[in-house]
This record gives C-alpha cells, structure tokens and sequence, in this order.
C-alpha cells in the first residue's frame, strides 16, 4: 500500500498543479531511429520515446541505469553498484535482443551479443532514441525488442563540469566545440572514480559454511576515462561528418576486476543528389576489449560496417527508403592462465531493405522490407506494416504486424566450452520473432499528451545451453504480452511525467515467467520551476515481484529520488540529487547489493553563446 500510495501523491501533485497553472506547449521532439529518416515522434508509426540533453540535465543523474529505468517498457538490472555488469530488458526481450547504436555504429560485442550500458557516461550523451518493438525490416539483427541509438554530445562552447557524492563518488568533465551551422567542431573528456560498496551480500552464499561462496563485505569500485569528438563540415550539397566515442574503464568485484574498453567511430557523407533524392554513405567500426584476469578470459571483438542509404520523395504524400548494408565481424576468446586461444573467428554480413511511407488524408502507411546474408546461417528475410488514423487533432490510432531476427553470438557458436560442457554450436539458426501492436494517442490540449500501446511478441528458436552437454542448441520458445501507458503534461512553472507498463513474459513451453521482468513497473516525475534560476522535482519509481534463479522471487520495491538545479549567473550551475530517500532495502539481482540513501552534488560552468 505504501508503495502505492508514494507514486498516486506524485501523479495527484502533478494533477493539481495542472488544475491551476496556464499551459506551456508541449513540442513534438524529431527522431531518426524508427525508420532511419527523420520524422516527428507524432508522426512516426513506432512507439518512440526520447531522453534529451535537458531530460539529462534536470535529472542530475549519475549512470544511465537511473535515467533509462524510468522509462515504459524497460527493465535494468545491475549486480551491484557503478560499474558492475548491467542488464537492459526491452518489452520483456532478452538484453542482447536489443539493438545498441551509437552515433549510428552498432556497438554490442559480437562474442557476448550484449552491450556494456554500465560504462557509458551520462556527460558524453546529446541524446537517447528509444523504439519499442522489432524493427529488423530497416535495421537487420538483434532489434527483436527494439532499438536504442545514443548520440554523443555536440558541444557549442566551453564546458566543464565537476561533481562529488556518497560512495566517494568523485566525476569531471571538460570540452569544448563551436558551431556555424552544420560546420563545426566539439571535444570532450571526461573521468569518473567511484569507492563503491559491497557487490554481493551473504545472501549470495548457501550458508555460512559454503565453500564456494564469492561474498566479500569490502568495498567495491570502480574507475572510467572518456573521450567524445564530433566534427562536420559541408561541401556544397554533401555534408561530411565525423564521431569517436571511447570508455575505458574498471570495475571490481569481490574476487578481482574487470577490464574493458569500448570505441565507436564514425564517417558519413550525406546530403542531396537530385531534387527529391538525398543519400547518406557511413562507415563505421567499433570495438571492445574485455579482460578478467581472475577467471583468465579475455575477448576481443571488432566490427566494420558500410552503409549507403538512399531516400526518395515521390510527391508531397510519399517517400521511399532503400540502402544496402555490409558488415565484418571479428571475434577472439583467450584464455590467460594457459596462454592459448578458445577460439579467434570472423564472419560477414551484407543486406538490402527498403521502406515505404504514405499519408492518404487521416491515414498514414508504411511497408518495409529486408533481406539479411550471414556467412554463418545463410538469409533471413524479415518484413513490417503498419497503418495510421488520425480520427481528429488530438486522436490518433496505429496498427502494426513486425518480424524480427537474431543472429548466434560468435559464444554461441564457437566456444569450446569447459570440457565439452556448455559449449557453442556452429549449427545454431538464428532467433525468430513476430510482434503486433495497437497504438493510441491522445493531445487533449497543447500541454497534454497520453499514449497507450498494446503489444504481443512470440520468439522462437531461442538459444539455450541445454543441449547435450549443456551445449547450445535451437529450443526454447518466448510470449510476451504487455500494455505500456506514459502521460506528458506542462503547465508553466509545472511539468510532469507518469508511465505504467503492464508485462507478461512466459516461456512458451513451460509457461514459467521469464527471470527479473516485473509484472507492474510504474515512474512518476513532477518538476517545479521556481522563477528562471531554481527547479526542484521528484521521481518515483515502482517494481512488483520478480521471479529470480533458483525459483527465488524478488519482492516488490519503490523508491523515492528528489532532484534540484540552481543557476548562479548565465554560466554556473549548482545540482543536487539524492537517490532512495527513505533507505529502501531491495533487491534488483538476488546475492547483489543496492545503492541505500545517497546524494551528489555538482557545479558546472558552460557560458551561454
């Protein structure tokens, strides 16, 4: 009940608020994920939700952990504090069905299929896209639960930007950028050094005698550097640009560390050819290098990417999108106590797709295609439709049926294993997913928008070590079920925020509830502005039972979080945030700790050009 009744105060707040407070418009935000061109988040046939640079700002938050748990839809989970290994689960999907892009790069590694979230600083972010539901007929594999494209931060000034809090929790940042137009230049490095507390808790051992247990009560932390540049400069019609994004980091845990690097890099040439016809070439790589010297592993993955896209208007009411994709993946697995190789592997991928957008009056469609070739399974065709109406200015209603695939990890395929135990399998198929989905939008006023979506995902083919030998084979079957609700309002000094996701993921066999999904998870946020120098706000953030290993359930959880910004003068800005307010002693993974009642403050001096 008190749970419960923490986040109805927060929506009852914001509902009050409304009731006496003028409007302030709300602005559609343009978005470029959903189907690779830019449109409006109301125009666009995709459940789409954005984090902004001020989204980021005004939460004062420290990892991207906090900031994207708010979202509808989307389950974190982090076996410790800063730094430690962090999960993403989108609509209810496994962490590496999701597709990660950063500035446009696919950044998970090719060995784990997973992206390292827990290492990417909040301050090198401009912005976050957030597409729910497959989109594999534009973006080829992984995106069975969505996509997540970051974009880097576009600095237009100096900036630097120091903060400090509980846990020894010690952060700095500095860049600089300038900007005419398209051309210019932005810089950015950044450093983060965190004491941390105890990854695990007792609860992690089978008892007081067990041999095996890993809990140690010291203090595990972490460390990271960053770098972030970005540069632009147009040649006539064509715009050439550029991004580098690097994170090197440690993270401890009770029995050693982890090392990693992660690197994204970036050249496009984009622009228009001809009247109507406009086309963008990138080339990208990324890598990562992970290392844990008490397990003796390492893994190295590389990828290079080429991509050249082409969009078409056909008249005021019709647009047409078709490109072709390349990419080389390279992956090696060692083992550093016997100095040898587990296994060092590459493979390549091409593809072609194609979309096609139409407004008819109220109705809005959209057909996309794609053929993806893999060295390793052969072709997977995937496809999405999807229909719009716009009953009147403030309703409007889509439909869309959507196929998503995902190809083995070079793990999954070719890991020896331990013995022959839980080894790859070179025969493996790729996951298969098809998806439907019913959205609902409503603007009432300029200051008010609510949004509804029903969906329904059936996965087949998952990959799963239960094969002979615990090796990996084709098997286990996944329906997920979910109904999302987010409510946007602004109204003067008032702004606030509530999201709701109801979610039913099952295995499709046994029936048993996938691991760590919440049933119910529900955010609110309420933000005051107190003249123009000074806003103070609120989160709250709800979790119903989660089933965990072991047949453990987790219980259900809320938190309180209060944030607050001053600005000085035109340049100095004061931040404070403090975490878990009432001291909540939860669970996210079972054995892990969590954050208890904690606070930062930062100062960050950016003048206004």
């Amino acid at each position: 009940m008190y749970r419960l009744s923490v986040l109805s105060i927060a929506v009852y707040a914001a509902l009050c608020a409304s009731a006496r407070a003028d409007e302030a418009e709300l602005q559609p935000t343009v978005q470029v994920t959903a189907s690779r061109v830019a449109e409006t988040v109301d125009q666009t046939l995709a459940d789409v939700s954005i984090v902004t640079r001020q989204d980021i700002d005004a939460s004062g938050a420290r990892d991207v952990y906090d900031l994207l748990r708010l979202e509808a839809g989307v389950d974190l989970y982090r076996t410790g504090g800063a730094g430690q290994q962090t999960s993403l689960f989108l609509r209810g999907s496994n962490s590496n069905q999701v597709l990660v892009l950063i500035d446009g790069v696919r950044a998970a590694a090719a060995t784990t299929g997973a992206f390292a979230f827990e290492q990417l600083p909040l301050d090198a972010i401009e912005r976050i896209e957030i597409v729910r539901g497959p989109r594999a007929s534009y973006w080829g594999s992984d995106a069975l639960g969505g996509v997540i494209q970051i974009f880097t931060r576009k600095l237009d000034g100096p900036r630097v930007a120091l903060s400090y809090g509980s846990y020894r929790d010690a952060d700095a940042s500095a860049g600089i950028g300038r900007w005419d137009g398209a051309n210019g230049y932005s810089v950015q490095v950044g450093t983060r050094h965190v004491g941390g507390f105890s990854a695990t808790t007792p609860a992690i051992c089978n008892g007081p005698d067990d041999p095996y247990c890993s809990y140690d009560p010291d203090d595990d932390g972490y460390r990271n550097s960053n770098l972030v540049l970005r540069g632009a400069h147009r040649f006539g019609s064509q715009l050439l640009s550029a991004s580098l994004y690097r994170s090197q980091g440690q993270s401890q845990f009770d029995q050693g560390y982890t090392d990693i690097i992660e690197q994204t890099e970036g050249v496009n040439l984009s622009g228009e050819l001809a009247t109507g016809w406009s086309h963008a070439l990138a080339l990208g790589h990324m890598r990562e290098d992970l290392a844990t010297p008490t397990y003796g592993t390492a893994y190295r993955t590389r990828r290079s990417s080429l991509l050249w896209q082409n969009e078409f208007h056909l008249d005021e009411s019709q647009r047409l999108v078709a490109g072709v994709d390349f990419i080389h993946d390279e992956g090696e697995t060692r083992d550093t106590f016997a100095g040898t190789t587990r296994y060092d592997e590459s493979r390549n991928g091409s593809a072609v797709f194609g979309g096609w957008r139409a407004a008819f009056g109220a109705f809005d469609a959209e057909l996309s295609a794609r053929h993806d070739h893999d060295d390793d399974f052969g072709g997977a065709t995937t496809g999405s439709v999807a229909f719009g109406w716009r009953a009147n200015d403030a309703l409007r209603a889509y439909a869309s049926f959507a196929q998503g695939f995902r190809s083995p990890t070079m793990n999954e395929l070719y890991d020896p294993g331990y013995g022959g135990y839980y080894a790859g399998n070179p025969e493996l198929d790729p996951e298969r997913s098809h998806s439907s989905e019913l959205g609902l939008e409503f603007t009432p006023s300029a200051n008010q928008r609510l949004k509804a979506n029903l969906y329904a995902n059936r996965v087949d083919d998952l990959i799963s070590f239960t094969g002979p030998q615990n090796q990996a084979i084709n098997i286990a079957h996944a329906k997920i079920d979910g109904v999302e609700l987010a409510w946007d309002a602004g109204f003067a000094d008032w702004s606030a925020r509530a999201t709701w996701t109801w979610e039913d993921a099952r295995d499709g066999d046994t029936g048993a509830r996938l691991l760590r999904r919440a049933r119910n998870k529900a955010s609110a946020i309420v933000e005051r502005a107190f003249g123009a120098r000074f806003s103070a706000g609120a989160e709250v953030q709800y979790a119903s039972r989660r089933e965990d290993i072991g047949g453990l359930e987790l219980p259900s959880y809320a938190l309180l979080n209060l944030r607050a910004r001053y600005a000085l003068d035109d340049a100095w800005t004061l931040g404070a945030r403090a975490e878990n307010v009432t001291d909540r002693d939860y669970e996210l993974v079972h054995g892990y700790g969590t954050a208890g009642r904690s606070a930062w403050l930062e100062v960050t001096w950016q003048p206004k050009r």
